[in-house]
């Protein structure tokens, strides 16, 4: 069936096989995205997570389609993945602090376009390896390419939902997410072409940082509600002093 501009369907074993290989990869990769996800709703009303995952996935899938056209090209630009891993490790943190049990000192009540916020940002940060895969097993047929991003929001979404009622119940699960988002940070930097050029990490390197990245997480999100919570007991020691 040919779908003009869209590609073509055609059931041979090439078709199929690639097709199999896009429900594999989204399979594999979903993970990643919704131990994110999972993380920035935890803070919402119950009601209210069911529509953050949903509209967030949304949203950060649709971006997918956009730049997997590009990302090829962009993943090769110095320094994009050094930045966006950064950036996954500053949201890392960030949601460790807000969802970990022992802090519940100045926590700020998350909203739904806050939480939509955290997951594009994260998500199209992170999807670098699933645009990659999926567009590669696509072998150039939009229709193979679109159904393989367009079908990774249902399996993010069923796990982010999983994941989120897990935290509820076992919070230990949050400190492997945030070290899950560590790893990740760790190797988009690990792996950025300037780093490569420069240090020409190898393997045992690169698995290095990731467990330097992933331990550096939580160290990190300890620290800061310490500091946190340090800075509140001075406040509130100088306005009973006044």
């Amino acid at each position: 069936m040919d779908l003009g501009a869209f590609g073509s369907i055609t059931f041979d074993i090439n078709f199929l096989s690639s097709l199999m290989s896009i429900v594999i990869i989204d399979l594999i990769l979903a993970g990643d995205n919704a131990v994110v996800i999972a993380m920035a709703v935890r803070s919402l009303p119950h009601e209210q997570r069911k529509k953050g995952i949903l509209f967030g996935s949304g949203a950060a899938v649709l971006l997918r389609v956009i730049l997997t056209f590009f990302v090829a090209q962009l993943l090769q630009v110095n320094y994009i993945k050094l930045i966006g891993g950064i950036l996954i490790l500053w949201i890392a943190v960030k949601l460790f602090m807000e969802g970990v049990p022992e802090d519940s000192s100045g926590k700020e009540a998350t909203t739904i376009t806050q939480a939509i916020k955290i997951i594009v940002v994260a998500d199209i940060t992170m999807a670098t390896d699933n645009m990659l895969a999926v567009g590669g097993a696509s072998h150039g047929n939009l229709f193979l390419l679109l159904f393989g991003l367009g079908l990774s929001i249902p399996f993010i979404v069923f796990t982010s939902n999983l994941l989120s009622k897990l935290m509820d119940k076992y919070p230990a699960i949050i400190y492997i997410g945030a070290a899950i988002l560590g790893k990740v940070g760790g190797e988009m930097i690990i792996t950025d072409p300037v780093i490569v050029n420069m240090l020409s990490p190898g393997k045992v390197i690169q698995y290095a940082v990731e467990i330097t990245f992933a331990a550096g997480v939580i160290v990190a999100g300890k620290l800061w509600m310490k500091w946190k919570v340090s800075r509140e007991e001075k406040k509130d020691h100088v306005h009973e002093d006044a």
